[in-house]
């Protein structure tokens, strides 16, 4: 890679992305490394990000020794951070741990991430992934086991003085696809690929693992064939306040507050991506606009079917904003945050 006088988030993403093709890795992993000391990162919080490649760039070319330093580099970079990088950055640590034959020291590390099963859906992978290099498959379907069985009682859980019996809450309460997708499909999921690698039989979170997915199958093959862009349809701050101060009705229909309306753009968006419909984005538009298309079709804004047609013409139109942007570039909602900071998490919410 040419040498940068500063590397940017993007130049970060496209490293991930291509340097383990390249002619020299190791040098890129180097640089790396070099560009935190020297500070030459465009924004220094990414300095955690890019140890953290340099590290796993060192460890598949089974430069343990090299890989440890930037690992270690890594995890005091992100130190105090409750980030989901700092979670697979402390077990990419573990791993290296493992190969270097400091199984205690990598158990100590896993140990002390294993709450993050509760919190994090990319925790049952990167621990699953870790103890697995250290031959602690059957400590990975453990710890998943409790993790989905608490998620299944969380879930469960009855009003205060209320009297249940959660000797078996997988029974009791067993979730459909939309009330465990995210962090319990994740963990079931996870679970479900551990335990077929140490050749378990099936049981009944298997089971559930198995329905859930086909029917996430099932319904993405469905929203596929109906994108709605309606939904699709985002109001910047301005014009959603003007929206609402205008047409208060449609709170129901837009959200309460932006916050809201924000994170069910972002929902369906990534809905509409998981069930293949790839190069969409969200439809920019106007208070102005929304009430110019109802004075031209005789109809009401609140309406449903107005909506439907106004974000059709913004379609039509190109009058789409580009998604997703990087996890450290800028958010597309316009609100002045990093991504990963502030729409990306409402994917979950």
């Amino acid at each position: 890679m040419p040498t940068k006088d500063v590397l940017t988030s993007a130049d970060l993403t496209g490293l991930r992305q291509s340097a383990l093709g390249a002619a020299d890795p190791l040098g890129i992993a180097a640089e790396l490394a070099e560009a935190v000391e020297q500070g030459r990162l465009a924004d220094p919080a990414d300095a955690g990000r890019a140890l953290t490649l340099a590290a796993e760039i060192a460890e598949t070319r089974a430069k343990i020794d090299a890989a440890q330093r930037y690992a270690d580099r890594a995890v005091q970079a992100y130190r105090d951070s409750t980030e989901p990088d700092a979670g697979f950055a402390r077990a990419l640590h573990a791993r290296i741990l493992f190969r270097a034959g400091r199984a205690d020291q990598a158990l100590a590390e896993l140990t002390a991430l294993r709450p993050l099963l509760g919190s994090q859906p990319d925790a049952a992978a990167y621990l699953s992934a870790a103890l697995d290099v250290g031959g602690r498959t059957d400590l990975a379907e453990q710890w998943l086991t409790e993790a989905v069985e608490s998620a299944l009682r969380d879930r469960a859980a009855p009003a205060e003085g209320a009297a249940t019996d959660t000797t078996d809450a997988t029974v009791i309460a067993e979730p459909t696809a939309q009330e465990a997708s995210g962090l319990l499909f994740f963990l079931l999921q996870q679970r479900h690929r551990v335990r077929r690698e140490l050749d378990l039989p099936h049981d009944q979170n298997d089971n559930l693992a198995d329905r859930l997915e086909n029917e996430l199958f099932r319904n993405a093959t469905t929203a596929a064939a109906e994108p709605g862009p309606e939904a699709r349809l985002f109001l910047p701050q301005g014009e959603f306040d003007a929206v609402l101060s205008r047409w208060p009705d449609l709170a129901e229909s837009v959200g309460r507050d932006w916050a809201e309306h924000r994170g069910r753009v972002q929902r369906e968006l990534v809905r509409l991506t998981d069930a293949g419909q790839v190069g969409l984005g969200p439809l920019r538009g106007s208070t102005e606009e929304l009430a110019g298309y109802a004075g031209r079709t005789g109809a009401e804004p609140t309406e449903a079917s107005t909506r439907a047609g106004y974000a059709a013409e913004l379609a039509e139109r190109g009058g789409q904003l580009s998604w997703p942007p990087e996890r450290n570039e800028a958010c597309w909602c316009g609100s002045g945050s990093k991504y990963k900071k502030c729409c990306l998490p409402r994917t979950r919410s």
